[in-house]
């Protein structure tokens, strides 16, 4: 177990320490998620985008009788299909969010490219939901893309697999299980910051007391999405597991060196690297998790924010 001091935070993120401590108290408590999720996430239900096409679909689950997926749908107003298409999963630690969250993300890469982007909201753990049902429902959500893509405005080919976070551990994971299923064709993926191993043996996992998310938050949010396994946990519900990385998609990623993410983060890339999988990568020295969504104006934040998105245009024009 490390503790972390502010001397450890970038001087652009000095101010996100005391707040960003205090989001990490209440992450680590079950009624701390759920007043995130009612008061902080709820509200964003149903939010817009200016200057955008925002719409709505509802995905029938092909694993759950009865259940449908709500899922957004954003296109620049301008542009004429078929379109790109990604399927983007917001974070949240698999247990709490909504796709409106990353409304700032969107609209960056939509300024960026022409791109279509659908975000489910897939089940939560904390809602009673835990492995397998989200990823399920974005297995569901990417395979009606593709079925649906004339009607979408969408390409049935290449698509884009991206999240933060919760939702960049799931894209890996829906990444692998699309590789291994021959499912859709994919262009390349970007798991930002993402939470890919149950593990927790890895030295930047022990940080105790770091902005947004620590040791304790990240082991309460794997116990509420694996806790039923028992230990039997298979390589899609921690994507960290997965040996051979070989035949997956180009991948962009980033991380901050003061956040529990940063070495499995830099393992994944390392391993794609070796694999043979071509990367894009920056690792941001004083990042607390999510530094860029806390402190969205701080110089740092700025960096990562054009980081990602000129990757993501790279990658676009590279691969599409």
């Amino acid at each position: 177990m490390t503790k972390t001091s502010r001397s450890s935070y970038h001087d652009d993120l000095q101010r996100g320490y005391l707040p960003g401590k205090a989001v990490t108290w209440i992450a680590r408590r079950r009624w701390g998620l759920r007043m995130m999720q009612r008061f902080a996430m709820g509200p964003m239900v149903g939010n817009t985008i200016d200057g955008v096409v925002n719409d709505e679909i509802f995905i029938p689950s092909t694993t759950t009788p009865g259940h449908s997926i709500r899922a957004r749908v954003y296109k620049p107003k301008e542009a004429v299909g078929p379109l790109p298409a990604m399927i983007y999963l917001h974070g949240g630690g698999y247990q709490v969010g909504v796709p409106e969250q990353a409304h700032a993300f969107f609209e960056d890469l939509l300024q960026r490219r022409n791109v279509a982007i659908v975000a489910p909201a897939y089940r939560l753990s904390l809602d009673g939901h835990p492995f397998p049902a989200g990823l399920d429902d974005c297995f569901d959500t990417i395979t009606h893309m593709s079925n649906h893509a004339a009607e979408l405005g969408l390409r049935n080919d290449k698509f884009i697999v991206a999240g933060h976070s919760g939702g960049g551990g799931m894209a890996a994971a829906l990444t692998h299980w699309i590789v291994d299923t021959g499912a859709v064709e994919l262009a390349f993926q970007m798991p930002i910051y993402p939470m890919l191993d149950h593990r927790m043996e890895t030295p930047s996992a022990q940080f105790v007391g770091t902005a947004i998310w620590d040791k304790h938050t990240n082991a309460l949010a794997w116990n509420n999405y694996l806790g039923h396994l028992n230990g039997d946990v298979p390589e899609y519900a921690s994507p960290a597991l997965r040996q051979d990385l070989r035949g997956l998609p180009p991948t962009i990623s980033w991380v901050g060196t003061v956040e529990p993410f940063k070495d499995e983060t830099i393992n994944y890339m390392e391993a794609l690297d070796a694999a043979g999988v071509p990367t894009r990568f920056r690792l941001f020295e004083g990042g607390f998790h999510g530094f860029e969504i806390g402190a969205p104006k701080a110089g740092v934040s700025l960096e990562a924010i054009e980081f990602q998105g000129s990757a993501f245009a790279d990658f676009y024009d590279l691969y599409l």
